[in-house]
């Protein structure tokens, strides 16, 4: 059967070529399992999300209501040079119901190499939705029905997010709330992130998500705060990470390695990856700084997780 060239591929044809299922043709709104999940299903490892929260990996659907973004980031490993546009937002309903078969349809080819049983136990019921494929879901303005209708039925809710509207920052109530933190200020903001728009103003923005974590953490929101470390570009200045970290007190800091993957190598050369001893080094620095201890690492995934200390 003929395949069109790579270099001829829309970006949904690539996107599609990558594994993502899109809930309608005319959206961005899409399934994909991860790779841990595929390993977990066919009884392999777990992904550290299990190591340090204790999710199921296998019955955890990754999942995005848009891939629109308003940042660029240079080590996103998304083709954030051709972008699809969204032509139609879907309804949470419209999401909800085509989640169970795009998920299906995404591990049907872990189905001969898994236990049959488990297989259809972690496809037909998963317990976690990781809004956070791609793209950035504060953009999707239904996102606080969406999440409340994926937690019904005891499910548990993580998303990811840039922090840049802060308005439905503070309407969401996901299971754990991820914010991205990924420069110091406005400056090494415009340069790593790439914000569409003025810098000052969406780092200010960021900077008023991440004062919103206090008052998420006493809703019942767990969170945390992703710094994703680029060699060369993010990881001279841990003390001015902590300073911020000190300053709104998440619950968790996540601190992850940046992997040579995807549409970032276009950006970003091989020596841009922080090995693990640097990430480690890097986080001890941070928890030195301010009031947080190691928790735990993955070293498959470069993460090292920090915890506020007890006071």
């Amino acid at each position: 059967m003929y395949r069109k060239p790579a270099s001829k591929l829309t970006p949904r044809e690539q996107l599609h070529r990558q594994g993502y299922n899109f809930i309608a043709e005319d959206c961005s709104a899409a399934v994909k399992p991860c790779l841990w999940c595929k390993r977990a299903v066919r009884g392999g490892e777990s992904c550290y999300k299990h190591q340090f929260y204790g999710i199921e990996t296998a019955k955890c659907v990754q999942m995005t209501p848009t891939l629109r973004c308003n940042q660029r980031c240079i080590f996103c490993w998304r083709s954030i040079e051709t972008e699809i546009e969204d032509s139609r937002i879907l309804s949470p309903a419209e999401i909800i119901e085509s989640i169970p078969a795009l998920q299906r349809k995404g591990l049907s080819g872990d189905k001969p190499f898994a236990d049959k049983a488990f297989w259809e136990e972690a496809t037909t019921h998963p317990t976690q939705f990781a809004v956070s494929l791609s793209g950035e879901p504060t953009l999707y303005p239904h996102l606080p029905e969406l999440i409340e209708r994926l937690k019904e039925g005891d499910h548990s809710v993580f998303v990811v997010s840039n922090g840049t509207v802060p308005e439905m920052v503070r309407k969401i109530a996901p299971t754990q709330l991820y914010l991205s933190l990924d420069a110091v200020d406005a400056e090494s903001y415009a340069e790593i992130c790439n914000p569409i728009g003025d810098a000052e103003y969406m780092w200010q923005n960021v900077l008023t998500s991440l004062a919103l974590l206090k008052q998420k953490e006493a809703e019942g929101v767990r969170t945390a705060v992703r710094i994703t470390l680029v060699a060369g570009c993010n990881d001279s200045v841990p003390e001015k990470f902590a300073k911020i970290i000190d300053d709104t007190q998440p619950m968790y800091v996540e601190i992850k390695g940046y992997m040579y993957l995807g549409y970032s190598r276009m950006r970003l050369s091989e020596t841009a990856v922080p090995d693990m001893n640097a990430i480690r080094r890097f986080a001890s620095a941070v928890a030195d700084a301010c009031r947080y201890e190691i928790m735990d690492e993955n070293e498959p995934s470069r993460v090292v997780c920090l915890r506020r200390r007890k006071i």
